[in-house]
């Protein structure tokens, strides 16, 4: 593997935005599957969150395709679920795009976990990096589900050589977490303008 696991998604994240700084709905969407491949390697800890965003991927992806240029910005699809009183319902685009950003949240700050606590177990890092991000907005079923999967966590040394490849993972992880967090605070920014940032799992 030429670079890390990283490499595709950080090479991705230079065209998210259009020249007038305009999020687009494909690339930003190419983002996300890239770091599927990462949450793989997660193992079974992860096998709840992979299948998550994969499917909100997928909805959003089959909006965009039914028009791509109608949808080529992502956020044109919540803009019109929310003109027509759609976007609360938890088969829309809108909810599509805000669980995806949560569950993005959650990865950025449990990368973020692995770079600044070193001496943290895996299992830790992402307990701690769950209760800051999508913990609040999961009732006690999905919470629990969550918890147990997280004792599933791989050894943590195991999966930095596992998805360090040939490249310098420590600094691809603070390239990612630094260069895809603020996509997510424009995505939470939005959807907050609509008043949609706060609906929880139902």
């Amino acid at each position: 593997m030429e670079g890390t696991v990283f490499t595709p998604a950080l090479e991705g994240m230079k065209h998210v935005k259009s020249e007038d700084g305009v999020m687009l709905t494909k690339p930003f969407l190419e983002v996300c599957k890239h770091i599927l491949p990462v949450i793989e390697k997660f193992g079974a800890a992860m096998a709840l969150v992979k299948s998550d965003i994969g499917g909100n991927i997928t909805r959003l992806e089959n909006k965009y395709l039914s028009n791509p240029e109608k949808y080529e910005h992502l956020y044109s699809m919540v803009q019109e679920e929310v003109d027509a009183k759609t976007a609360k319902g938890s088969s829309s685009c809108t909810n599509g795009l805000l669980w995806l950003t949560r569950a993005m949240d959650f990865l950025v700050e449990l990368f973020r976990n692995l770079l600044q606590h070193q001496d943290w177990a895996m299992s830790q890092a992402c307990t701690d990096s769950y209760s800051k991000t999508l913990k609040k907005w999961h009732g006690w079923l999905a919470s629990s589900s969550f918890t147990v999967a997280m004792k599933l966590a791989p050894d943590r040394k195991k999966f930095l050589d596992v998805v360090g490849g040939t490249g310098d993972i420590n600094s691809d992880i603070e390239k990612f977490c630094t260069t895809f967090s603020p996509f997510l605070e424009e995505n939470h920014k939005f959807l907050a303008s609509v008043g949609v940032d706060d609906l929880k799992a139902s």
